[in-house]
């Protein structure tokens, strides 16, 4: 439910910050950027801080008052405030690098409106906490409906992997149930998650800590709840300070087949 701290306008300020950031994500697409090392093959460039910067503008703008965590800036404002945005600039930074398109830009209320632009289809998903739509130019936004028809599931490979060696997402891929049930897609970038909210995969599965306050996650998540994707870690229980990664799927069947898979390879 959408908290008494939270009005209508708050998803149009994380669609104004999205859409922000993924006009500066576009129109430096294929240029030479400078990359800036975070350690342990993470890396920023240019375009992740400049986008960072521009959300950041629309937010500050809009809300003043409010608390921000960045993925590049890190936090501005009191963190343990009643309002606070996470904002994920580029994700999917690597695919960005040599050239590819898959990639999003996360803004979040916490616990509250968010918004996911692709910057490169110019489409946005978002959601006021309660309902979750996409927005396209020049049409009427339109209400997203998860479904299992694709059999399609993403499966993020990326490290670390907290959970193993009782539990890897690859290991998904070599079950054969999953083979015969479903078809696997590998992802890198948190978009995925949306596309579950609109019905374009059956299912997505990460590793992880608590993500539910992840810059990267933040977005997806509150897009795929208000849309009504069955949303968990891989354990099966809620997600939050204690949780494990990340099990979203269209529906209960996808979702307990998944669960089931993943305990029988734990």
């Amino acid at each position: 439910m959408i908290n008494s701290y939270v009005s209508s306008d708050d998803a149009e300020v994380a669609i104004a910050g999205a859409r922000a950031g993924a006009d500066v994500v576009r129109t430096m697409y294929g240029r030479r950027l400078t990359r800036i090392d975070k350690g342990a093959g993470d890396f920023a460039t240019a375009a992740d801080v400049e986008a960072e910067k521009t959300v950041l503008d629309v937010i500050r703008a809009a809300r003043p008052d409010d608390a921000v965590l960045g993925e590049e800036g890190g936090q501005q404002g009191a963190a343990d405030g009643v309002r606070q945005w996470l904002v994920d600039p580029l994700c999917g930074t690597l695919n960005y690098a040599v050239g590819n398109m898959l990639v999003a830009v996360n803004v979040a209320l916490r616990d509250g409106a968010a918004a996911a632009a692709d910057p490169f289809s110019g489409e946005v998903f978002f959601t006021d906490g309660e309902t979750a739509w996409v927005r396209r130019d020049g049409a009427d936004d339109a209400l997203l409906t998860p479904t299992p028809a694709t059999r399609l599931v993403d499966v993020n490979l990326d490290p670390p992997f907290p959970s193993a060696p009782g539990f890897r997402a690859v290991d998904l891929l070599a079950h054969p149930e999953f083979v015969e049930r479903f078809r696997p897609r590998v992802v890198s970038t948190t978009l995925a998650l949306a596309w579950v909210a609109a019905g374009r995969r059956a299912a997505y599965v990460t590793d992880g800590g608590d993500l539910s306050r992840s810059v990267h996650f933040a977005a997806g998540i509150a897009l795929c709840r208000a849309a009504g994707c069955v949303v968990t870690g891989i354990d099966g229980a809620p997600i939050g300070e204690a949780g494990r990664g990340l099990v979203v799927a269209a529906d209960d069947e996808t979702h307990g087949l998944l669960m089931s898979m993943i305990r029988s390879r734990s």
